[in-house]
């Protein structure tokens, strides 16, 4: 497990509930008898009420039991059997005085962590618990960071299967979100997740080898600057990523070295840097689409990647729409971008932060290379301050940091930009002639530079 990356460029789980056939304790945690139906055993639920013990009742539940916990409790809780359901009912973690699970032990307090048999060193993974949910519970406090350089978290899964966090709320916590690692299927649903100005890790992070985790309908917001929504990381393989609201966050989508990732009908508004960034050579079919992305300095900026898609997105009122950038030894090409909406970015962006003076740009390809600009609408990409490029459509050279031993000199080439609507931009198409084989067929434009460009 790994803790977000911090700035740029460098390259984070739905509840399963059994039927609820059992008669409910009261008094003191305790297992109540299995109720029968049909000749068969039903889920067995216990109670857990304010000041007393969650982890007790865990620890006394069977696989497949369901722990269900009312009120306010200081504790940090892990799950190490298969099929438990450990359900809050206007439930409430705050920080114990003593956090002693491994993992509070390994990466600083957490509310509740599921964990296989894994190495906490190394993260050699020997078996994975399976079949557990963890919902309902607000998670809140949890002041004290990371340890020895990893971070900790509100939820953690590390060495899981089929695992499911739904409907919680953590908020005002230092410790990141939700962590997924070293987990396969897994689902985080309908998460609040809230940031803190002090926040040192994520909100939701997929990472070290995931595979097949879906994050949906979660809204997350508030995530600092260095800190982004959700992360995607190390080889994590086909995460999906669908209908999250993000909003006010330092970055929104970050995904680096991740192969299948798919980036489908979010918001992400309001960000300090960057929507969406995908970047890594192994971060191959990646997919764009549906999303609504408005409110910062880059709409989606791809670096060091090849082969995806740009599909259907509406990117709006940015510095820039997109930028596939080009830099020494990370190449960018082979994308599709294809019926996306890009209009009004006219935002300026200046000062240290950026590296850069930018506005007025739709789609930049700055030396990328094998890319195919298809049947978008472009329009009102005006600059409102000082910048390099600008333009509906731009294929260039990269024109910032000239002269620097990373940047590099790489020219667009192959990139065939056909079929767009373009208005009221400035201008319509920008392409500096450098490069080879750049194709300019059937766009509906008025104006471009040179003037050959528009049909």
């Amino acid at each position: 497990m790994v803790t977000s990356t911090n700035g740029l460029p460098r390259p984070l789980a739905l509840c399963l509930l059994g039927v609820l056939l059992a008669v409910v304790a009261v008094g003191s945690v305790q297992a109540v008898g299995l109720a029968q139906a049909g000749g068969s055993a039903q889920t067995a639920r216990s109670v857990v009420g304010p000041g007393e013990s969650i982890q007790k009742a865990v620890n006394a539940a069977d696989p497949g039991d369901k722990v269900v916990v009312r009120g306010v409790h200081h504790e940090d809780v892990v799950i190490r059997k298969d099929g438990i359901k450990l359900r809050g009912d206007d439930a409430v973690i705050e920080p114990p005085a003593r956090a002693d699970t491994p993992c509070s032990r390994a990466f600083g307090p957490e509310a509740i962590c599921v964990l296989g048999d894994v190495n906490l060193d190394t993260f050699e993974v020997k078996s994975r618990v399976k079949d557990v949910s963890v919902s309902g519970f607000t998670i809140r406090g949890f002041e004290e960071g990371g340890r020895g350089g990893e971070p900790a978290f509100s939820i953690d899964l590390t060495g899981t299967r089929d695992a499911t966090v739904a409907g919680n709320r953590t908020v005002g916590n230092v410790a990141g979100g939700i962590v997924v690692s070293e987990s396969i299927d897994t689902t985080v649903l309908d998460n609040d997740v809230i940031g803190n100005p002090k926040s040192d890790a994520a909100g939701i992070l997929v990472s070290d080898s995931s595979l097949n985790t879906k994050v949906v309908k979660n809204v997350v917001k508030s995530y600092p600057e260095g800190e982004n929504a959700i992360d995607v990381l190390f080889e994590s393989t086909n995460t999906t990523i669908e209908g999250n609201d993000l909003i006010g966050n330092w970055l929104g989508v970050y995904i680096v070295d991740s192969p299948g990732t798919k980036i489908i009908s979010n918001v992400m508004s309001r960000f300090g840097i960057i929507g969406t960034y995908v970047a890594g050579q192994k971060s191959q079919d990646a997919k764009v689409a549906g999303n609504h992305i408005s409110g910062g300095p880059w709409g989606i900026y791809v670096q060091d990647a090849h082969g995806g898609s740009v599909v259907g997105n509406n990117v709006h009122d940015n510095c820039a729409g997109m930028f596939f950038e080009a830099f020494k030894s990370q190449p960018v090409g082979d994308f599709k971008v294809t019926g996306n909406t890009v209009e009004n970015n006219t935002r300026s962006c200046r000062g240290p932060k950026f590296g850069r003076k930018f506005s007025g740009i739709g789609i930049a390809l700055l030396g990328a290379r094998e890319m195919e600009v298809t049947g978008n609408h472009l329009s009102g990409n005006i600059p409102s301050g000082p910048t390099a490029v600008s333009g509906g459509v731009v294929v260039s050279t990269n024109p910032y940091f000239r002269g620097r031993p990373f940047a590099g000199t790489a020219k667009p080439k192959n990139n065939s930009v056909i079929g767009n609507h373009f208005g009221r931009n400035r201008p319509d198409i920008f392409w500096d002639e450098s490069g080879s084989g750049n194709r300019f067929v059937g766009n509906d434009c008025d104006k471009s530079v040179p003037a050959r460009l528009c049909d």
